[in-house]
């Protein structure tokens, strides 16, 4: 099957497969997966073009309510941090569209960018990982007492239909916001986030990933927050930035293929809705570690690459 605008050749099968596998996986960190899908499109299909960034997004618009749709009904989503992160992260998508189309059309330069933003969240979350074998955090014991709760209750709520104890929000400001999880309270600067959140809208508007998905990484490392808690608050943010992100790539000339942008979300959707729904199950440093190695092996492969480009 060819799609016309990417001018990829591709069985119409293998987009929702590939996408629902990685779905699958990153949406438990609530990451959409379109930072994987990307190098998927670049290096294996050879869509090149600044319309993969657009491509990518609507990749997350059509993917990403499933998700977010478990998160809520499992009441794990944040919603103070979660309209932080979309009013934040808008304007920054608008600025990355822009300097995506303008100043990195070059693949090579592309990549070599991805693989620094790329490379650091993945240094980044692996200190981050090993300094929490000495240092106990109350994120780490509130995700320990989550998984227990899980686990001993895991029977009794598939045959009853009984819900896990949702996030309670203590305080939202515009300076401080304050939730609890299972008997911690978590609290941290409203404007830390939204100045956060500009910056990584840049990024994400940059790469096509509508920003929202690169702040779980932030969220869990940085700002120590339970990655339970975060996945919901990421993926909404990814899914509204990323309307904005198609709607000025289309705007500029350079909007994405529709087909197999379609054909990525549809699997995607099955993906991440899988996704949402097992992560409860699933331990927080799995979780991290998973997302830490698929990170920083994405961004060790950019740079080889370039390394080539350079060489030849």
């Amino acid at each position: 099957m060819e799609f016309t605008v990417s001018g990829v050749v591709v069985a119409p099968w293998v987009p929702p497969l590939v996408a629902f596998a990685i779905s699958f996986f990153t949406s438990m960190g609530g990451v959409s997966g379109a930072f994987l899908l990307l190098p998927f499109q670049m290096s294996v299909l050879g869509y090149t073009t600044p319309s993969v960034s657009a491509t990518n997004q609507l990749f997350n618009i059509v993917a990403i309510p499933s998700g977010v749709w478990r998160y809520i009904r499992e009441g794990r989503m944040v919603w103070p941090l979660t309209w932080v992160v979309i009013v934040a992260t808008l304007p920054g998508v608008l600025i990355g569209a822009v300097m995506r189309v303008r100043y990195l059309p070059d693949p090579r330069s592309f990549k070599l960018f991805a693989a620094g933003v790329l490379l650091y969240i993945g240094v980044r979350m692996a200190a981050d990982l090993v300094g929490r074998r000495r240092v106990r955090t109350a994120a780490g014991s509130a995700e320990e007492r989550f998984q227990k709760m899980v686990a001993s209750h895991q029977h009794r709520v598939a045959e009853s239909g009984e819900a896990l104890p949702a996030v309670v929000v203590r305080r939202f400001s515009a300076t401080r916001i304050e939730y609890e999880f299972y008997g911690d309270s978590f609290e941290f600067s409203t404007l830390g986030i939204s100045a956060l959140a500009f910056v990584v809208g840049i990024i994400g508007g940059i790469y096509g990933i509508g920003g929202g998905a690169i702040m779980a990484p932030f969220f869990v490392s940085i700002f120590g927050l339970p990655v339970y808690t975060v996945a919901g608050a990421a993926l909404m943010g990814t899914l509204i930035t990323s309307v904005a992100g198609v709607v000025i790539y289309s705007w500029m000339g350079v909007g994405p293929d529709w087909g197999l942008g379609l054909l990525f979300g549809i699997g995607g959707a099955a993906g991440m809705y899988c996704g949402a729904r097992a992560q409860k199950f699933v331990p927080a440093r799995a979780i991290k570690v998973m997302l830490c190695l698929v990170i920083v092996v994405t961004a060790i492969r950019y740079v080889v690459e370039f390394m080539g480009y350079c060489a030849s």
